[in-house]
């Protein structure tokens, strides 16, 4: 236990750490598996306390793709039957993201996300409050790209990949297994991407390594529970889960940005 606690930047007492540590691995994987989008939100509230952002959202992003793959596999059908779809999103997402990482010293990311958070919580109470939600129907190839590339842009730019496409699959009127179709291959390609230019830049030394290692099977196993439950939801409830996720991922997005400005 002492070796392994060593490992931790000595910001909080040990045993703090490593439940700060624990429950930031279970919650992200729980919600790649159940949602496809929104680790890197609902695993920087615990994870921040304990390392620096960049090692934090360097062992996401690893994370994030491994466990992505079990839901790849979940909705393979789905990937096969619509392999248009889904590349209307992922390509035009993969061209977006070094536009996102070349804006880094043009954009002020921290008002970005002020306003991507705003946006979110907006939406994400709006459609709560309502008993019936609208839908979508018709095919809009052109909506698709755009949103797949401006997902990339912001993912670069402030691993903030999911939030669009997450907006816009939420109100079409597909099954629950073909939004994660388009949703989780799309986060993982941004994500794998995103960990690559990391490891070209440098960023997982010895430690990080260490701490990639310990976090996986925590997040492989919360995301099988997360995955569980989709299962078990019907199509209509889950597109509301996916709104009520926009909201949290607003108020958390918002007290992430201001947060900087306090």
């Amino acid at each position: 236990m002492n070796v392994m606690l060593s490992i931790f930047p000595p910001l909080l007492s040990d045993y703090t750490v490593l439940a700060l540590f624990i429950a930031g691995a279970i919650a992200g994987g729980f919600i790649n598996g159940f949602a496809a989008f929104g680790t890197a939100l609902f695993t920087l509230g615990f994870w921040l306390a304990i390392m620096p952002p960049l090692q934090a959202v360097s062992i996401i992003v690893v994370s994030s793709t491994v466990t992505g793959l079990q839901g790849l596999w979940l909705v393979r059908t789905e990937m096969r039957q619509h392999p248009k779809r889904m590349s209307r999103f992922v390509l035009p997402g993969i061209i977006g993201i070094p536009l996102g990482i070349a804006s880094l010293q043009l954009v002020n990311v921290d008002d970005l996300k002020l306003i991507i958070g705003i946006f979110m919580l907006g939406y994400g109470l709006f459609f709560m409050a309502r008993k019936t939600l609208p839908t979508i129907t018709g095919y809009y190839p052109v909506a698709d790209i755009v949103i797949g590339f401006i997902g990339g842009i912001l993912g670069g730019l402030a691993a903030l990949s999911g939030a669009l496409p997450t907006f816009w699959l939420s109100l079409r009127d597909w099954p629950k297994a073909e939004i994660r179709a388009v949703l989780q291959p799309f986060n993982v390609t941004i994500l794998l991407l995103t960990s690559c230019l990391f490891w070209w830049q440098g960023v997982y030394d010895q430690q990080t390594l260490i701490l990639l290692l310990i976090s996986l099977p925590i997040n492989i196993v919360s995301a099988q529970f997360g995955i569980m439950i989709f299962k078990q939801l019907q199509d209509i409830h889950f597109r509301r889960v996916l709104i009520s996720l926009m909201f949290v991922s607003g108020v958390i997005t918002l007290i992430s940005a201001l947060s900087v400005f306090s």
